[in-house]
């Protein structure tokens, strides 16, 4: 009989968490993990003394910006849902996937798992997006019930504007879970480095911003927990010599021998003839210094980014401070994608505050393949089987 009634209890107290909580889940691209207290931005800090924070969030390899906006929104590391770099080549497609590429951006086969957003579809929820990673595909032939195509230079004031705009929809309309992105950050850290003045600045405006999001929600007088988070962190970088790894300088490869991406941290080798795959290997191992080359079944297990076939048969990986060469910077400038687990700066931002959300605690560093069940809790729908275990930021949870 206690064991009846304590199913009943659970059931009856998810039902109620889904029909009065709501999630507004906010990323500010780049924003590295240290920078609010370094800089001691007023709303980040009222939403750590006020709410829930953690020292760090780790981006999951590589800390790019597509697999781990990815990756907050479905519980899956990359190399699960498939999302696995900002540019990659499929082969079973046979064709580059790139973020400026509109028609691959928007095609459902590169995407894997459940977004936040179809599940909460799934459970009679509604959900919308504004400028996130996935919701503008057909992901399982569901779009959010509300979303928008990206806009780089649309207002981030107006897209404020737009999300409570949804939350004052009648409840039948209203979205239960909404997804918002800023590009400023790392727009700004990307040509000036993250410790610059131009950075310094940017990070004010998005104090700013996330000053107007707590007071819309307050206003709102809806019971919404915002949940705000980076995708990854910035390294400061010199563009010199000494910095760059050219690969033409390494190897000479035969016409048609390899297909190949470049995303500066790390290079993508996919052989054409598996009979290439040694001596490529061979050459590039050989001549190993400020980067190390992997088979993909070499690649370190922690990981988790050996098993999906769209990562290249070789990888190439920089070490801290260098980076393959890409277009030319400027003197100073910012980059991301090296290794979350030994390059403390990939780290990225976590705070939570809401009507759920357990005031003024904490939890250490952790993974941001948990913060998708953390939402499924808190809209009180249980979470599919994904890489991330709720008991992880549960002690957030009143």
């Amino acid at each position: 009989m206690k064991l009846l009634l304590a199913s009943v209890l659970l059931v009856f107290s998810l039902h109620l968490s889904a029909q009065e909580s709501y999630v507004l889940l906010v990323s500010f691209d780049g924003f590295r993990y240290d920078h609010a207290e370094h800089y001691k931005l007023p709303h980040f800090l009222q939403l750590a003394k006020e709410g829930a924070t953690a020292p760090f969030m780790r981006p999951s390899y590589p800390s790019k910006t597509f697999p781990n906006h990815y990756t907050l929104v479905t519980g899956l590391y990359p190399g699960n849902h498939g999302l696995v770099d900002n540019a990659f080549y499929d082969r079973e497609e046979q064709v580059f996937y790139r973020t400026n590429n509109r028609d691959i951006v928007e095609d459902a086969a590169f995407y894997g798992g459940t977004p936040i957003w179809q599940h909460a579809q799934n459970n009679g929820l509604r959900s919308a997006s504004y400028f996130w990673v996935g919701s503008e595909a057909p992901v399982l032939g569901k779009y959010p019930d509300i979303y928008k195509i990206y806009d780089h230079d649309f207002p981030n004031d107006q897209r404020i504007d737009s999300v409570f705009s949804w939350f004052a929809l009648p409840k039948k309309e209203r979205p239960s879970v909404v997804t918002l992105y800023f590009s400023i950050v790392d727009s700004e850290s990307h040509d000036f480095g993250p410790n610059s003045e131009e950075n310094h600045q940017t990070l004010l405006e998005a104090d700013r911003l996330l000053g107007r999001l707590m007071e819309g929600i307050q206003k709102s007088g809806l019971p919404i927990n915002l949940i705000v988070v980076s995708d990854h962190g910035m390294y400061e970088m010199k563009y010199d010599v000494d910095t760059y790894i050219d690969l033409g300088d390494l190897i000479t490869f035969p016409r048609d021998a390899v297909k190949m991406s470049n995303s500066e941290t790390h290079i993508h080798l996919y052989v054409n003839d598996p009979d290439d795959t040694g001596w490529i290997y061979d050459r590039l191992k050989s001549q190993e210094k400020n980067y190390k080359v992997y088979l993909r079944d070499e690649i370190p297990a922690l990981w988790h980014y050996s098993s999906n076939p769209r990562i290249g048969d070789l990888l190439l990986v920089a070490s801290p401070g260098h980076a393959f060469r890409v277009a030319s910077r400027n003197e100073t400038y910012g980059t991301h994608g090296f290794d979350p687990y030994t390059v403390p700066e990939m780290g990225a931002i976590f705070y939570a505050w809401g009507p759920n959300i357990k005031p003024g605690s904490s939890v250490p560093g952790f993974q941001n393949i948990h913060v998708f069940p953390f939402m499924c809790r808190i809209l009180g729908i249980e979470p599919p089987e994904c890489d991330g275990d709720v008991a992880v930021l549960e002690p957030l949870l009143k």
